[in-house]
This record gives structure tokens, C-alpha cells and sequence, in this order.
């Protein structure tokens, strides 16, 4: 089985992902891990690399094409903003959480993406969310924040990991 978990920025795609692959004996990838990794061998932030991406097709296509090369794999979850495009035939999960919360979440766990105070961490989710939704759009057509695009949507503002966990196993089950 493949599944895929899409969402906003700080809703929780990693952190469910990691330990859902670990609940089912699966194997954990995270586009966004991998562009946080591009961005810090190119000395800059995440924001910076989206604005970059939108004048350098290349990052993105060979981005998109390890997340094929993933894709083809079994016993797989995968989280990305464009998992579901690129995974058709996933499990396709959308998590969202509230603004306040997401900034929390990212202010917190992110060293690397060192924010000054919450509202910091809020304009830079929302510029970085704002500029792949238009990039998407032009590039691949596709928009990942709508919700038709997935199976399972789940508000992660205030729940805790193994209640989101429950209710994807259940989803899948049935």
C-alpha cells in the first residue's frame, strides 16, 4: 500500500508520518525534509528556495521525479505538498491545522527555520504556502490545497498524534 499525506505547513504531515510508518512497518520519505536540505547546501532559507524554484524549473523536476522514483515502491507513506499528484494510486491524506497553531508548531520545532515571534513564523507560512500554490498551479495545473484531491481530510489543530494515527488506520481499514 502507498499512502500519501499532503497538507499545510506545521499541520503535522512529518511528525504523523513518521510514526504511522512506524505503527505499520512502512517506509517514511518527506519532500519537505529533502527541500530543507536543498535550501541549507544552497546557504538559504525554505522561503528563499520557493522563490527560487519559481525561476529554476529544475529543482522541481528533479524533486518530482524522486518522489516518482518513491512512488513505485510498496509499504510506502510519503509526505508532500504534491504527493498526491505524483502517487495517484495512494491512500491520499490532507491534514490542516489552524494558522495560530501551525506557527506555533514551526516556531517550536524548527531550528533551521528560526522564526523572530509567531506572527514571523505565520507571514512566512503563508508566503511560502501562497507561492507553491501559485507555482503548482502554473506548472502541473493542480492545486493541493483543495480537498477534493483526497480521501481522508483531518483538522489536526487539537488533536493529539495517536488520535490523527486512529483515525487514518480506520479510514484505511474501511
Amino acid at each position: 500500500m502507498r499512502i500519501t499525506l499532503s497538507g499545510t505547513a506545521g499541520s503535522g504531515k512529518s511528525t504523523v508520518a513518521k510514526m504511522l510508518a512506524k505503527k505499520l512497518g512502512y517506509k517514511h520519505y518527506s519532500m519537505g525534509d529533502i527541500q530543507r536540505e536543498i535550501a541549507k547546501e544552497k546557504g538559504i532559507t525554505i522561503v528563499e528556495l520557493g522563490e527560487l524554484e519559481k525561476k529554476d524549473k529544475s529543482i522541481d523536476l528533479m524533486i518530482d521525479e524522486r518522489q516518482r522514483e518513491i512512488g513505485r515502491q510498496d509499504d510506502i507513506i510519503v509526505d508532500s505538498w504534491l504527493a498526491a499528484l505524483f502517487i495517484p494510486d495512494s491512500f491520499k491524506i490532507f491534514l490542516d491545522a489552524d494558522i495560530e497553531v501551525r506557527a506555533k508548531r514551526i516556531t517550536k520545532e524548527r531550528e533551521a527555520e528560526s522564526y523572530t515571534s509567531i506572527e514571523d513564523a505565520k507571514k512566512a507560512i503563508l508566503k511560502r504556502e501562497k507561492t507553491n500554490i501559485s507555482r503548482f498551479k502554473k506548472f502541473y495545473k493542480y492545486d493541493f490545497m483543495d480537498k477534493r484531491n483526497y480521501d481522508l481530510v483531518i483538522d489536526t489543530s487539537y488533536s493529539d498524534v495517536d488520535t490523527i494515527i486512529k483515525k487514518i488506520i480506520e479510514a484505511i481499514k474501511s
